[in-house]
Parts: C-alpha cells; sequence; structure tokens
C-alpha cells in the first residue's frame, strides 16, 4: 500500500511513518504547506491512503494559526485526497475530543466539557475532528504520547523536561493524564488503517496517572527529589490569572483526564505495553536537551 503520512518529521508522525514502513507500506513524508492544496495533491497523487497526523498542538500559539493548521488544513488535505481518489483516510485527532468526564474514565461515546472549548488548541481539534467523521475518516484519539524523539519539544516533551531538570517542584492536585508509549500509539494508527471502520473513533492510550504519580516517575528516572507541593486548582487559577503558570493548561486540568482504550483493543487488536520504557526514554532525551546528561 502506498501512504502519504503528513506530519512525518513531528513526533507522532516520525513513528507513524517507521511503523508504516516496518509493516511493509511504501510511505510518502514529503513535508507540505496544509494550505498548499496543489502541494498536496502532488503527494497524494498515486496513494491509496492517506494519514494525516500534522496539527498545531500548543498552548500558547495565536488563536489564527490553530485555525489556519488544525481546521483549514484538514479542510484542505480532506478535499485534496477527495480530489485524487483516496479510499482510506486516517485522522490524528486527541483524546480530549472524548473527554474528560467528571468522576470516570471517558470513552469515545463522551465529548469535552464546556468549560474546555475556549482553550483553542482543543476546539479546533475538535472541529477538524468533525469535518474528517464527516468525510467518512478513521479517527485515532491518542491520549498523552511519552518516548523517543520528541525534539522541539511538543507541551507534554516540555513538562518531562521541567520535571526531570527540577524546575518542577509541584503538581496540581485535581489532575492526572493518561499516558501512553508513542510507538504504541504508532502501532495504533497501522491497526487504524488496516481494520478502522469509517466514520468510528478509536482512543488510544496507555495508563491513566495521577500528575503526583506521573512527576514522580519522572523524577526518579532523572534521580531528581519528587515533586513535593501539592497545588490546589483555585491556587493554580490564581497563579494563571497572575501570570505564573499557562492559563489554557491550568483550564484543562480541572479534572483527571483519565480515558478508555477498550474500543481500539476489542476492534482493533491495539495492546499497548508499560508505559515506563517510554518515560525512561523521553526523560533521557529531555536532560540531554537540557545539558543534563
Amino acid at each position: 500500500m502506498r501512504v502519504y503520512v503528513s506530519g512525518a518529521t513531528g513526533f507522532v508522525g516520525s513513528h507513524v511513518a517507521r511503523e508504516l514502513r516496518e509493516r511493509g507500506a511504501e510511505v510518502r513524508d514529503e513535508r507540505v504547506d496544509l494550505s498548499d492544496r496543489e502541494g498536496l495533491e502532488r503527494v497524494i497523487d498515486g496513494c491509496e491512503a492517506v494519514v494525516h497526523v500534522a496539527a498545531l498542538y500548543s498552548y500558547e500559539a495565536p488563536e489564527s494559526e490553530f485555525e489556519r493548521v488544525n481546521v483549514e488544513g484538514t479542510r484542505t488535505i480532506l478535499a485534496a485526497a477527495l480530489a485524487k481518489g483516496v479510499r482510506r483516510f486516517v485522522f490524528t485527532s486527541t483524546a480530549g475530543t472524548c473527554g474528560p468526564v467528571p468522576g470516570r474514565v471517558a470513552t469515545e461515546e463522551d465529548e469535552p466539557p464546556a468549560w474546555e472549548l475556549s482553550v483553542p488548541y482543543k476546539r479546533t481539534k475538535l472541529e477538524s475532528e468533525r469535518l474528517a467523521l464527516a468525510a467518512g475518516a478513521v479517527v485515532v484519539n491518542p491520549t498523552t504520547p511519552v518516548g523517543d524523539g520528541d525534539a522541539k519539544p511538543t507541551p507534554t516533551g516540555q513538562m518531562i523536561e521541567d520535571v526531570a531538570s527540577g524546575r518542577i517542584r509541584g503538581y496540581v492536585s485535581t489532575t492526572g493524564l493518561n499516558v501512553v508509549d508513542v510507538r504504541d500509539v504508532a502501532q495504533g494508527h497501522a491497526l487504524a488503517l488496516e481494520r478502522g471502520e469509517a466514520g468510528e473513533r478509536y482512543l488510544l492510550g496507555g495508563v491513566n496517572l495521577s500528575l503526583e504519580e506521573l512527576f514522580g516517575v519522572i523524577a526518579d528516572i532523572a534521580r531528581r527529589p519528587r515533586p513535593q507541593l501539592r497545588v490546589p486548582y483555585p491556587l493554580a487559577v490564581a497563579a494563571a490569572k497572575a501570570g505564573f503558570a499557562n492559563a489554557e493548561e491550568v483550564k484543562l486540568a480541572r479534572i483527571p483526564m483519565f480515558f478508555s482504550s477498550e474500543k481500539a483493543r476489542s476492534r482493533l487488536g491495539y495492546e499497548p505495553g508499560p508505559v515506563e520504557p517510554a518515560l525512561a526514554r523521553a526523560t533521557t532525551e529531555a536532560l540531554t536537551r537540557k545539558g543534563g546528561a
């Protein structure tokens, strides 16, 4: 199968491209601006499938950039794929379009709480996901991928770097993350391409950890003291208002971001492994970026 992977120079996209090649696909991974309809049609021409991973993942970029990349970029690549007769399209969304839900783990049947939709990243990923679903794409919803290759880094990679270097000494007590090895996420993409149903969403996650637990694992790997300062959510909100924390990240920390991958397990054969080896790879790279290893 000939497949075009957008965003193949990025963190998740590079692992997806590698995984598909290892499974025998002929992967095209040329970087093309998502506003370049002609360029997208050129690289998609002759492909049987498109895996659209490219997106703007940030909590600091201008809202117009989220619209341009996440929404209009998705609209353009969907149109280019349709024009070139592509019959299989996998769209990389985020678990954040499925929740979180207060009091329990979220599934593909859920949606994000209203207060989170003022965050441009989340709102535009939800909008782009809806475009993809309407076009008959298979949608995958990774939780919080970690591992090697997060070079820029992403906000997740930056968080790991800050904990590993000792910059973060506390944790917001109200939240947690579902953390998954990026290599498992890449395998989930390949399974979705092979077995996923058009118009369906599949959460690709690993293990649910409180922020205290997650930061503790990272600190142990980095041989740093574990962050001890327990920050109540109202204090985090006050810190954001005072400019000492990112307001968008704090808004998303109101409840635990916990998810279930049971649908992907039962329908795709998705089986994530332990996350500790991926956290070790991520921490080692983070310390190298900081000059601490």
